[in-house]
């Protein structure tokens, strides 16, 4: 890949070991995940301490495959990017530690990058052509929002959860009717083919026309399956994962829509493991027809953690200066800006 700046990205922020490499921002040379999802599904969701204990246990091996797999030595590295917040501080700081070490033995530079935005930049991968201005609607199990990215290292939120992340009120109401874990995608699989109009919930108020807010619809929901119990009676599982998967795509999107209004960019991208979800891609893409959007999605296996993400988005800090020392911390309650 001569002439190519190549960025080594490490991500470890929650239940994925994973490390890539990927030239100039946009093309994967490897990409290598050390998935503990299986492991965890017995608990019912992440445990932090055996997570952390994992990452130690994958991580250097991770790391020598993405650049096995990519055809390259750490020495022919231009720059090492890792998440450094949010997620989990025990699972962050195995990340953060290898990445400094590697760069400590190699004398290449340290690249902190926000996991939030490594979500974001995930679109930059799938499309070659992508530039900024956009927005994004990222959503995922902590996070909701959309963000306005002017350029490629200057991003400013427009709109917010004020409680709950779209996919915590996924996987809370998975849990309650049986679903288990992981609940997003199992919530969407039981949706497919349900009448997503069997059940009506309630449509959430705040005071910014692009702010959100999730706590309602998932107490409402909550009743309702409370309610159906009490009758002595069995919720279709169907019908109601589809009409509270529609309900929630359906609020995302006309808060999105509000965002396109106020900045007039009709340029929208989608970001984020709950981003994966085929109740809000249907929603998203028939707004595409009937309002002319220009919409961007990231192929499932990027939407979820994954380490190309964070190279890319470490390739435009690296770009831009950013660099981190060997006093760079985890932060797990890190703040996009």
């Amino acid at each position: 890949m001569e002439g190519k700046t190549l960025i080594l990205g490490i991500e470890s922020s929650c239940d994925e070991t994973a490390a890539s490499v990927v030239a100039d921002g946009r093309i994967i040379l490897s990409n290598v995940i050390a998935s503990q999802a299986d492991f965890h599904m017995q608990y019912g969701g992440v445990v932090p301490e055996l997570a952390s204990r994992m990452h130690v246990d994958s991580v250097s091996a991770t790391v020598s495959k993405a650049l096995s797999d990519a055809g390259l030595e750490l020495s022919d590295i231009d720059g090492i990017a890792v998440t450094y917040g949010p997620g989990l501080v025990g699972a962050l700081l195995v990340g953060v530690n290898c990445a400094k070490g590697l760069a400590l033995v190699s004398g290449k530079p340290l690249i902190p990058v926000n996991h939030l935005k490594g979500h974001i930049a995930a679109n930059y991968l799938c499309f070659e052509d992508l530039k900024p201005p956009f927005l994004t609607l990222l959503v995922s199990g902590g996070n909701t929002m959309i963000v306005k990215v002017n350029d490629y290292c200057d991003l400013e939120i427009e709109g917010r959860t004020l409680d709950d992340a779209a996919g915590e009120a996924f996987d809370k109401i998975a849990r309650v009717i049986g679903l288990g874990y992981p609940g997003g995608p199992k919530m969407d699989k039981a949706g497919q083919g349900g009448d997503v109009n069997a059940f009506r919930f309630s449509v959430p108020k705040t005071e910014s026309r692009t702010d959100f807010s999730f706590s309602g619809i998932k107490t409402n929901a909550l009743n309702m399956i409370n309610e159906t119990k009490m009758k002595g009676t069995d919720i279709n599982i169907k019908d109601f994962t589809a009409s509270y998967q529609h309900h929630i795509a359906k609020y995302l999107l006309s808060r999105t829509m509000r965002a396109v209004e106020e900045t007039g960019i009709k340029k929208i991208c989608l970001a984020g493991g709950v981003s994966a979800n085929s109740f809000i891609r249907k929603m998203f893409d028939e707004e595409k027809v009937r309002s002319g959007l220009d919409l961007y999605y990231p192929r499932l296996d990027l939407c979820t953690d994954n380490a190309a993400m964070i190279a890319s988005c470490g390739y435009y800090e690296y770009i831009n200066g950013s660099r981190a020392g060997m006093d760079l911390n985890a932060k797990p309650s890190l703040r996009f800006n």
